[in-house]
């Protein structure tokens, strides 16, 4: 069973979560109505992944993601939202957000996301990831690692040889990569390769 912590300030949001979750292992262990108060049932509640409204009295979602970033506390975090500026967008990036879904996508999806999220894995709407690749925030938002990841899938190495060039294991290169396509917009190895020049080269400039 996944746990789930939920903070968002409608109620009809919440119990149309519940609704959803119902019969799917996921279950909500943990509720808040603002942003001051996930950030004291947070701590309490062992979730496996919290969910936090964007638009929230008492702390928008980014302010309680930023806080719990502050505490040492690395849970997985999904962001749901009716919409997200710019500026949300790469703070949200810049800590390490696992999912980013929209209310109006498909509830399938939600679950989708949550799934990913829950084994470790990072989840960005498509919406949303079309939009980040046409203004270039993600790509901005690339860490000097990720960026190596990119110059030697460039270059044309595997997997294995990248964890041995860059002193990792493979399991930790295939992390980076599921992270980059995510921040990037693409979809495999082979769009990544096509795009590694710009990537790079808009890097270094």
């Amino acid at each position: 069973m996944i746990r789930i912590f939920l903070a968002d300030d409608h109620p009809m949001i919440q119990t149309a979560l519940e609704t959803l979750l119902g019969g799917t292992g996921k279950r909500i262990v943990g509720r808040a109505m603002s942003g001051a108060e996930a950030l004291d049932l947070i701590p309490r509640v062992k979730a496996d992944v919290i969910i936090l409204d964007v638009q929230m009295p008492g702390g928008s979602g980014i302010h309680v993601l930023r806080e719990l970033r502050r505490r040492d506390d690395n849970s997985p975090v999904i962001l749901l939202t009716a919409a997200i500026d710019d500026e949300a967008l790469r703070e949200g990036l810049a800590l390490n957000v696992n999912g980013i879904i929209l209310k109006t996508s498909d509830p399938s999806l939600l679950i989708e996301c949550i799934d990913k999220v829950a084994l470790g894995g990072d989840w960005i709407d498509e919406p949303i990831r079309d939009r980040l690749s046409k203004t270039g925030v993600a790509e901005r938002m690339l860490s000097d690692r990720e960026c190596d990841v990119i110059a030697l899938v460039r270059e044309g190495f595997k997997n294995r040889d990248i964890a041995a060039r860059l002193q990792i294991t493979e399991g930790t290169v295939k992390v980076y990569l599921h992270r980059i396509f995510d921040k990037i917009g693409v979809n495999s190895r082979t769009e990544l390769a096509m795009k590694a020049d710009q990537l790079v080269g808009r890097r270094s400039s």
